[in-house]
Formats: structure tokens, C-alpha cells, sequence
């Protein structure tokens, strides 16, 4: 199988260097990149071929994968437009829609939107998943693979719900770090010197999450657990609720939803 990917920033090198992790061949993948110096390093890295433009080398593939900036999509297309098969088209771009994507492609359908996010960069991802229905059950595998070369994959079975995918996963991670900002202000204005504070907040956070992943108790027994009446946790909780900070994370997450869906409407216009 050949999988050419459109773009070659950083979520193409953390799928490209997945893909490579896992054995895929670095001569069944292409790049095509504008920019010289990102060809050389993707050249140097990984050994796959890298052209500055979507020549027939590059349209010769199985898998098309894009991985260019959402605004410029339409113009990275534009070359493919009436030109492709029975390609797998594997769209990493937040917020295109497949409709819009498939116009772009002059009406290719064989479609699969996908939202990973940050962490897939070291391989700790998490992506939501949406195929056209016209995508087989070998498509989606093959989705699956390429996906699953950075992290953990879910698929979901309405489009509709690959904005909310992106304000709680996609965006995800920016409000882990906002608390985990807050958490090593907070040991700053105890006293800590700021090695101790960045290492107390991070491993804190890095230590929940592994215990809450393997363990089969929900989210609110754990924090039941940790939480003694009378004690330090329950004061903390009760500020936590008294400010109301449970009900601003659900306004902050269906603000990034609401923005999501905007963002779709005026990046498929065209």
C-alpha cells in the first residue's frame, strides 16, 4: 500500500514517524511539500519521497492523506480534482467537512475525516474518526492503521459529532494545560521554587489520568476516594463548586463546539 500525504508539518511527521515505528516501508510513502527545508528534514528522517508539488508520482497511491492547514485545502487539492480512483482520502484537518472536501475533489466520496490531537505527537493521541458512507469496511481498517500509528482511535457514526470530537479532545489538551498552569501557579504562591512546582502540578495530572485509565471505577468514585470529609480535598472541592468552575469547563467546551461548527461553515465555502 502506498499513502501519500499532502503536507508536511508536524501531524504528518508524527503519523509518518508512527507509521515507520511500526514497520510500514519508507518506500510506500510520499510527501508533497512546498517548503525545501521541511522536503529535506522529512528526506533525512525518514527516507520517503518528498516532492514539491501533487505530480502523477504522488497521485499514484492508495491512500491520500491530508495534512495541510484547513484554510489551505481548497488550493492543495486543487491539482487532484477529477483525478482520483478508488484512492482512500484520510483528512486530518480540523473542521472540513466531507461534503466540502469532496466537492474540492470533484466529487471523489471514498472519504475519511479524522480529528487527532497534540499528544499524537509523542504518540499519546487520541482521534475521532467519521467515514462517508461510501468508505468499505477495508477503508476503515486501513483508516484505523494510519490513525492508530499516534495513539488511541474512536470512531463516531454522525458527522455532526465531529465538532463536539474537536472542543473535547481536539482542543482537549490546551484546558489540561490551562489547569495544570493554574495548579503550578498555585504551588509557586505556596512557596515552591519552580522546578518543584512545574514537577508537583505535571506529575499530579500525569499520575490521575494513568490511574483513572486503568482502573475500572468511574471518574467520581476516584475522586470520592481521595476526597475525606473534613479533610484538605473536600475544601478544595467545595471552593471549586462554590465558583462554579464545574459549570464554566462544560460553557468552555460548547463555546469551542459552537465555534467549531462557524469554523466548518466558512472554511467550505468555495
Amino acid at each position: 500500500m502506498k499513502i501519500t500525504f499532502i503536507g508536511g508539518g508536524n501531524m504528518a511527521v508524527a503519523l509518518i514517524g508512527g507509521l515507520r515505528k511500526q514497520g510500514y516501508s519508507a518506500a510506500g510513502i510520499q510527501v508533497v511539500e512546498p517548503v525545501e527545508q521541511a522536503r529535506a528534514r522529512l528526506s533525512e528522517e525518514f527516507g520517503v519521497r518528498c516532492a514539491p508539488s501533487l505530480d502523477a508520482a504522488a497521485l499514484h497511491c492508495e491512500v491520500l492523506v491530508l495534512a495541510v492547514k484547513p484554510q489551505q485545502m481548497k488550493e492543495a487539492l486543487a491539482p487532484a480534482a477529477g483525478k482520483l480512483k478508488d484512492q482512500l482520502v484520510v483528512s486530518i484537518a480540523a473542521g472540513l467537512r466531507l461534503a466540502d472536501i469532496a466537492r474540492w475533489l470533484g466529487g471523489h466520496r471514498q472519504i475519511v475525516r479524522t480529528m487527532p490531537n497534540m499528544p499524537a505527537l509523542i504518540g499519546a493521541g487520541i482521534t475521532g474518526l467519521y467515514a462517508d458512507p461510501s468508505v468499505d469496511l477495508e477503508g476503515r481498517s486501513t483508516a484505523e492503521k494510519i490513525l492508530a500509528a499516534v495513539g488511541r482511535i474512536v470512531w463516531i457514526s454522525d458527522e455532526a459529532m465531529m465538532d463536539p470530537v474537536t472542543a473535547i479532545s481536539g482542543s482537549g489538551p490546551a484546558y489540561v494545560f490551562y489547569f495544570i498552569e493554574a495548579l503550578e501557579a498555585a504551588a509557586l504562591k505556596l512557596g515552591f521554587e519552580p522546578p518543584a512546582a512545574r514537577l508537583l502540578a505535571i506529575d499530579t495530572f500525569l499520575g490521575a489520568a494513568k490511574l483513572a485509565n486503568s482502573s475500572a471505577e468511574s471518574i467520581s468514585r476516584l475522586r470520592e476516594r481521595v476526597t475525606s470529609k473534613g479533610g484538605t480535598t473536600e475544601a478544595a472541592l467545595k471552593s471549586f463548586d462554590a465558583d462554579g468552575i464545574r459549570d464554566a469547563i462544560e460553557r468552555g467546551v460548547e463555546a469551542a463546539n459552537v465555534r467549531g461548527r462557524e469554523l466548518g461553515d466558512i472554511l467550505g465555502q468555495g
